[in-house]
């Protein structure tokens, strides 16, 4: 059995989850640990104390070589893939010099110097100032050098999640390119940290060489050393092959490598991703992000807090399901689809905006999520299914800028993420985007793709192309419904694409009466 099995280590928001998938892509054993997402000690501060992640990687490791048929000599090679933008810094001994600040976290460091010289005159001519000052005032190690100056001056690295895990495990300050998501000073297009004159290192500025070295996905990070291995039952030296964020390894997980295929993760941030070989700024000034297969680029258009409103319907509204789901022994989630499918499609004209958080550029930081339509027949289970359908127009309208700036139409649609539990979400997507909608076979896409990452470094397989044919494998398929299509086509043509610029003026209105979202 030697060298037939490949181990991902997959740490999200929630868990840690430690599987074994085998050359087939099929799940092998899986163990999940919980953990708890942030503590706070002031509003909008989101912290981790960084133990609590490695804690919970060694006891996923742990339980997983306790499970019966798992053979620790059958695996060729582990990979890691993590949350994305959570930030550590730690000092010459790879001890962190405080709390991991948490990719959820929102503290902000308003009033920064623009960057100035020939950028700062294109950011004004381009009219991406403001853009610019929100990208300053966002970045952690901004926040960090100004108000805690004496835990950047003690900083010998600045490491992302995935590049602290990674150094624990091997013991080098290395890290995956394609994990790459943040406020740092990267150069998306080449995929290296920014050159000399690149503006980034005006806007956050910090030495280079705080910086972890780079390792393209496929590429080896290292080997598992003997403390690691004590800690968490990984064979030592087994090679550590660099994958990808989450996001990224959930986008081939799912099978999606050809630019036709296009990946939606109905997760906390609800996206649209595209895998290009070729560099492309679906947004001006924003990047596509690094894939999960080497050299090329994830293409992605975001609605911040995405899923989140499905989980607030859930719990301001949905103690009733909760509750008769409990007493019936069942998932509530089918309880909520019984909800969607009592209301037609289009739910009777009540349409949803779903910017409850603004974005940097599309659409711009004064948005503000809206409701229109309401009349007396609409009642909770409207809302509900106008909130999975909002959702749903929103990534549409990320797919058809996408085909407009790629020239590379859309042809089918994967869902990842826990909205692909739901099959009435499933269905509302496949009749609002006209095409066919299905899920990966497996749940855990995002270890999946690390484990592809992990096959393909190992040359198990030889290419992306033959471990998506070998590992991915279609799970539920939803057709359009042709009178469905025919309803959300109009509305989102007639209606949606037409919210955003008629309310935009009292969103600006509202923005400078409240001072809310704050000017930078």
């Amino acid at each position: 059995m030697s060298g037939e099995h490949l181990l991902a280590i997959d740490n999200g928001t929630q868990s840690v989850r430690a599987m074994i998938f085998d050359l087939r892509g099929n799940l092998v054993a899986k163990t999940r640990v919980p953990i708890e997402p942030y503590t706070s000690t002031a509003p909008g501060l989101a912290e981790q104390d960084p133990q609590v992640f490695w804690n919970a990687v060694c006891a996923a490791c742990q339980q997983l070589w306790l499970q019966p048929g798992v053979d620790r000599s059958a695996i060729a090679a582990a990979s890691l893939t993590t949350q994305r933008s959570t930030l550590i810094n730690v000092d010459a001994t790879g001890k962190p010099l405080r709390p991991a600040i948490h990719w959820l976290d929102q503290r902000r460091t308003p009033g920064l110097k623009p960057v100035g010289g020939i950028w700062g005159l294109l950011f004004s001519i381009t009219g991406m100032r403001e853009t610019v000052a929100y990208l300053q005032a966002e970045a952690e190690s901004n926040w960090l050098q100004r108000y805690e100056p004496e835990v950047w001056a003690k900083t010998h690295k600045y490491l992302l999640l995935s590049g602290y895990l990674t150094y624990l495990l091997t013991g080098h300050f290395t890290d995956s390119v394609g994990c790459q998501v943040g406020y740092m000073p990267f150069d998306y297009k080449k995929q290296e940290w920014a050159g000399k004159f690149d503006w980034k290192w005006q806007a956050v500025p910090m030495d280079k060489a705080i910086l972890p070295d780079l390792v393209k996905p496929t590429g080896q990070l290292g080997v598992i050393t003997a403390a690691a291995s004590d800690a968490t039952g990984i064979p030592e030296g087994l090679p550590l092959i660099a994958a990808a964020a989450d996001k990224a390894c959930e986008v081939i997980g799912a099978g999606c490598v050809d630019p036709s295929i296009a990946c939606l993760s109905y997760g906390t941030t609800a996206t649209i991703n595209t895998t290009h070989k070729k560099y492309l700024e679906v947004i001006p000034l924003i990047p596509p992000y690094p894939s999960a297969v080497p050299g090329a680029y994830s293409l992605e258009i975001q609605i911040y807090r995405g899923y989140w409103m499905v989980s607030w319907f859930k719990r301001e509204f949905g103690m009733n399901e909760e509750r008769l789901a409990t007493e019936r022994g069942m998932e509530t989630e089918e309880l909520f689809d019984d909800l969607v499918n009592m209301v037609p499609a289009g739910s009777m004209g009540l349409m949803l905006q779903p910017y409850w958080s603004p974005g940097l550029k599309i659409p711009g930081p004064e948005a503000k999520g809206a409701i229109i339509g309401f009349g007396d027949v609409h009642t909770r289970a409207h809302m509900y299914r106008s909130i999975l359908e909002g959702l749903a127009y929103a990534l549409r309208e990320g797919a058809d800028r996408t085909n407009s700036r790629s020239n590379t139409p859309i042809r089918q649609i994967r869902v990842a993420g826990g909205g692909s539990q739901s099959k009435a979400a499933m269905q509302l997507t496949a009749d609002i985007f006209g095409l066919p909608v299905s899920n990966p076979h497996v749940y855990e896409a995002s270890g999946l793709g690390a484990a592809m990452d992990a096959a393909v470094g190992m040359k198990l397989h030889p290419d992306f192309e033959t471990a998506v044919n070998e590992m991915c494998h279609e799970g539920s398929r939803y057709e359009p419904i042709k009178q469905n299509h025919e309803i959300y086509d109009a509305l989102y043509k007639r209606v949606y694409c037409k919210m955003y610029d008629r309310l935009k003026p009292l969103y600006n209105e509202i923005r400078d009466i409240t001072g809310y979202p704050p000017r930078n």
